[in-house]
């Protein structure tokens, strides 16, 4: 039977090595996660893993908390530098869609639409909703970035909600053809196009 940690201790060998094992998985990914080769290649064992994880479920767990808390961090940022106008939504979706695409986050994003699709094929799974959190954190920081009067609107749940689709959508475009220009122009074309609806629907009312 797999050890038990006792809940919310944290030591620093326990951040060491779930920050290397969230590199490795980076690198690696989730489906084919083992303890034995992960131990050897971040310098641990099997052992401490469960010691301090309690088991490959556990840690699967931690990785993607890790992973969300970098997600939120980076959605955090943009909520405070959200302002309160009626386009400041689809200049928040460039930002975001700018972070998306660079080359840096690559790795990570990958890891993240893996942890997605487990979710939903997998749903009892370690990943369990994985995939609806991080659809209510997005939508949360898009809602933010809406005047506070319409946030509550159906006008407004549809506008970032299609958002929303848009740069998931050329998220894993980007992730299947690295084509970094196409993409862009596409998500550009989409925002313009829904910011344009939005004025000539304020027009008309």
């Amino acid at each position: 039977m797999a050890h038990e940690r006792p809940a919310g201790s944290a030591s620093a060998r326990h951040i060491e090595l779930l920050d290397a094992t969230h590199v490795y998985v980076m690198a690696n990914g989730l489906a084919e996660l083992t303890l034995r080769p992960l131990a050897a290649a971040i310098g641990s064992s099997p052992r401490v893993l469960l010691y301090l994880f309690g088991s490959r479920e556990g840690l699967i767990r931690a990785i993607l908390a890790r992973a969300r808390r970098d997600e939120l961090g980076f959605l955090d940022e943009i909520r405070r530098d959200a302002e309160d106008d009626p386009g400041a939504i689809f200049q928040v979706a460039r930002t975001v869609w700018s972070w998306l695409v660079a080359d840096a986050h690559r790795p990570m994003l990958a890891l993240w639409v893996e942890a997605y699709g487990r979710s939903l094929t997998d749903p009892t799974g370690p990943w369990n909703e994985f995939a609806e959190a991080t659809v209510t954190d997005w939508l949360d920081v898009l809602a933010s970035a809406q005047p506070e009067h319409t946030r509550g609107t159906a006008r407004a749940r549809d506008q970032r909600t299609s958002v929303l689709a848009a740069l998931r959508g050329a998220l894993l475009d980007l992730l299947a053809t690295g084509d970094a220009q196409r993409t862009t122009a596409a998500v550009d074309h989409i925002l313009t196009a829904l910011h344009t609806a939005q004025s000539d629907d304020h027009y008309r009312s």
